[in-house]
């Protein structure tokens, strides 16, 4: 399927949605299994194409990961090379194993898509080095590069500037426990974005066994041994975006089940957006409901810590009542596109008014039409599209398939939702 016609909502939405697990627990989860003192299971683990390939750069490490559907298993080893990891376009495989595989003894080689290639990895690469890891990246500080490890990482202190992605701190905290002095990560440079990311990652390594220390700017992990054990992944947050923003484009309520009442996860804050928007949030303890109130609001919104919903809120905002701006996330322009100008573009293209900012974008709505809706490649340009075609009839998506970076099942979710 090159195009999709994305389907209007033919009446107020009514319907339940259950949700694959996290992205970003899964792959959090695999890395520390994978260095644990006993074999771990993985319970609702995401099965796409951004876990899939962390499953098998770790398999390429010498790791057993058995893929048992929604639960995973997965036997620790130390890393063993020569090998070669496919990164695919995920930033979680090209900054999370590059860490672990220093510590293999001989080469390991990482490449990725070609818009992988422009994704920015130099001071994850620079820190390696800093800590004793031979690297080969012909001085672009991108893919594709080589590590020439020894078997051991001394560890210690270093100093990057991660303004450009979280995952720059996260990959080196998440292998931190194995080097022989752990680490101690400073940050210097703009804001590091995608905060909830990095508690994430701390909270991910303290219910590990591992010490934690944290203060602005600056993460201490000790060396020391992982546990393994069961992680139970939560539902994917910053995939219930779509759906619930559905209820406030088109009507009628929309639930998300099994939302966990404390959560790491950036799209919790769907909580609070949505609601500035035009929807009514009810939470009962374990599912989310969003209502629509037949009224869309543009809002002002510092979107640094919640960066992935910026795609769908943008969609919400060009069918909205008034402007809106969203600001703090001038890092997107080196996700899996160009995000800032790919929206413009898009919006633009289908008759809206949109313009980047230094940090961010502005959207002033202006009635809209329908026409093919380029994505880019990325999956969460084809979900925000789906979310514009509730309301704007003609929109043909292209590309669909790439949702498989994250929710393979998105199509069908959502003209399930559609039909209940």
């Amino acid at each position: 399927m090159t195009t999709w016609n994305a389907p209007r909502a033919p009446r107020p939405l009514k319907a339940v949605v259950d949700l694959p697990g996290s992205k970003s627990m899964t792959n959090r989860a695999l890395i520390l299994a994978a260095q644990a003192e006993e074999p771990s299971v993985l319970r609702g683990a995401l099965r796409s194409r951004d876990t899939l390939l962390m499953a098998a750069a770790l398999r390429a490490l010498g790791i057993g990961v058995r893929d048992d559907g929604v639960d995973w298993r997965v036997t620790p080893a130390p890393p063993t090379a020569p090998a070669s990891v496919d990164c695919g376009l995920s930033g979680n495989v090209m900054r999370f194993v590059p860490p672990l595989a220093a510590l293999a003894r001989g080469p390991v080689s990482f490449d990725g898509d070609p818009q992988a290639r422009v994704r920015p990895m130099g001071p994850l690469l620079e820190a390696l080095r800093a800590l004793g890891v031979s690297v080969e990246d012909s001085g672009r500080g991108l893919l594709p590069f080589t590590l020439s490890g020894t078997g051991a990482v001394e560890g210690g202190r270093v100093t990057i500037d991660a303004s450009g992605s979280s995952q720059l701190v996260s990959g080196l905290l998440l292998s931190a426990p194995r080097y022989a002095k752990g680490i101690e990560l400073r940050h210097e440079g703009p804001p590091v974005p995608s905060a909830p990311h990095l508690e994430m990652t701390v909270r991910m390594l303290r219910e590990a066994g591992a010490t934690v220390e944290t203060e602005p700017d600056v993460w201490r992990v000790a060396p020391g041994p992982l546990r393994g054990g069961e992680y139970v992944i939560e539902p994917d947050l910053s995939n219930a975006a779509q759906f619930l923003a559905a209820a406030v484009v088109a009507g009628g309520s929309v639930t998300v089940r099994n939302w966990p009442a404390a959560t790491a996860q950036p799209g919790d804050r769907l909580r609070e957006l949505l609601p500035r928007m035009g929807g009514e949030v009810s939470y009962d303890g374990r599912d989310l409901t969003v209502r629509g109130t037949g009224r869309v609001h543009g809002i002002d919104a510092d979107l640094s810590d919640a960066p992935e919903l910026a795609q769908v809120l943008a969609m919400v905002a060009a069918l909205a009542d008034g402007p809106s701006r969203f600001t703090g996330i001038a890092h997107i322009r080196g996700h899996e596109t160009d995000r800032l100008a790919a929206l413009v573009t898009e919006i633009t293209r289908l008759g809206g008014d949109a313009e980047e900012l230094p940090d961010g974008l502005e959207i002033r709505p202006r009635p809209l039409h329908g026409g093919v809706f380029h994505t880019y490649d990325d999956h969460r340009m084809v979900m925000a599209a789906a979310t514009l075609g509730l309301a704007v009839p003609g929109i043909e998506v292209e590309n669909p398939a790439t949702v498989g970076k994250t929710l393979p099942e998105f199509l069908d979710l959502w003209t399930n939702m559609l039909e209940q």
